[in-house]
């Protein structure tokens, strides 16, 4: 993966890890039925019923709709940016940022027309803001699920809002901040009332069965929230992005949904299961946790270092490689919403950083709107450095 992107290999991400989960299996480093179990359903499931809820909401129109609500009568470019970071940050924590990515982006360079803002810039706001706002949940991006469900969490959706909200609002504020220097004109921008409308799709389907959907997920996540207070019984998070995607799934239309799902990135996640299950069988875990040292590593060495490491392998593998000697070196809830918070943060320093950039910036670049790696880099990397600050100090602080 370091290769590929020093280099400009024509290869995914997922075919490389497809590649590494083949030769942990030609070589003998884990078993085919070793492999089988390796691969969590629970996860695999989730990633699929949320691509689900997310292609419905997009045939349907109904972010259109919605979006033309909040925006529609925005005659500022200030207000705008700033509804379009909080909203996007909000959705994310629900919906995974990259469903939120593959849905959004043609909506956001709708509006980019509409409103005559430059479509990078609000192409930065999306893209930022979607990593950002995903810190806060434990389905708000992939890298998080995998420390929900194998971090040791009793009660994840509320450990994660007590330890991270607070620092994620004040980073969304901080992705506000960093739009503003980067395009000035951009705040100061008065939108004309324009003909144009957002982008919306070319058969439009019912959105009755999106709005359950998304009504199921938002009442059972509430739900949850409130038996982990109050001590009742939980309800696992593959369970809620199944009943999101059920009436979806069970009604008409459902082909094309499925065959909409992100098949690439689940064979990333099937292969990369595999492949963490050799590295576990192989005895580097031992030698991981030998460089560890014996007491649970510092959260600024967990936030600096998982961004860091996200940069070369992303942060999904990054966050599956270091899960088990952060458990294993007694790390608790407080290290794992630091790795959270690391992993996720990560995406803002470069395009490559996160899977919700490229998915923006690849479909940005079909419709010749693409921003340049090296212009994300100069406003993602001093935003990446002040919100690692923010979440630092609010775990060292609480």
């Amino acid at each position: 993966m370091a290769l590929r992107q020093a280099v400009g290999f024509r290869i995914a991400i997922w075919q490389i890890m497809l590649l590494g989960a083949i030769a942990m299996l030609f070589t003998g480093s884990v078993g085919p039925l070793d492999a089988l179990r390796a691969i969590d359903p629970g996860i695999m499931l989730f990633l699929f019923c949320m691509f689900i809820v997310g292609g419905g909401l997009h045939r349907s129109g109904l972010l259109v709709s919605w979006s033309e609500r909040v925006f529609g009568r925005v005659r500022s470019g200030a207000v705008f940016i700033v509804l379009l970071v909080m909203g996007a940050g909000a959705g994310s924590a629900l919906l995974m940022n990259d469903t939120l990515a593959v849905i959004g982006t043609p909506l956001v360079l709708g509006w980019a027309a509409r409103t005559g803002i430059r479509p990078q810039t609000l192409l930065f706001a999306l893209a930022f803001a979607v990593t950002t706002g995903s810190v806060t949940s434990p389905v708000g991006n992939p890298q998080n699920l995998l420390i929900a469900t194998q971090g040791g969490m009793d009660q994840p959706f509320v450990e994660f809002f007590a330890m991270l909200c607070v620092p994620t609002i004040i980073a969304l504020l901080l992705v506000c901040a960093a739009i503003f220097f980067s395009d000035r004109a951009a705040f100061h921008r008065k939108i004309p009332v324009a003909a144009a409308r957002p982008e919306t799709p070319d058969e439009p389907s019912s959105g009755v069965l999106p709005a359950v959907a998304l009504a199921s997920i938002l009442v059972l996540i509430a739900v949850r929230i409130i038996a982990g207070i109050i001590g009742g019984p939980e309800i696992p998070v593959v369970a809620i992005a199944v009943a999101g995607a059920i009436p979806l799934l069970i009604g008409p239309g459902r082909g094309d949904l499925i065959r909409g799902v992100d098949w690439a990135t689940l064979i990333f996640f099937a292969a990369m299961f595999v492949v963490m299950a050799g590295v576990m069988q192989s005895g580097a875990v031992p030698v991981l946790l030998e460089w560890c040292g014996t007491g649970v590593p510092t959260i600024p060495v967990i936030i600096g270092g998982s961004i860091i490491a996200s940069q070369f392998i992303s942060n999904v593998p990054c966050v599956a490689l270091v899960l088990p000697p952060l458990l294993g070196s007694g790390g608790g809830v407080r290290e794992m919403c630091a790795l959270a918070a690391g992993s996720t943060i990560a995406g803002n320093l470069t395009v490559i950083g996160a899977a919700s950039n490229v998915i923006i910036c690849g479909e940005a670049e079909r419709r010749g709107k693409a921003p340049g790696y090296l212009e994300f880099f100069i406003v993602g990397f001093p935003l990446t450095i002040l919100q690692a600050a923010v979440y630092y100090a609010w775990l060292t602080l609480i």
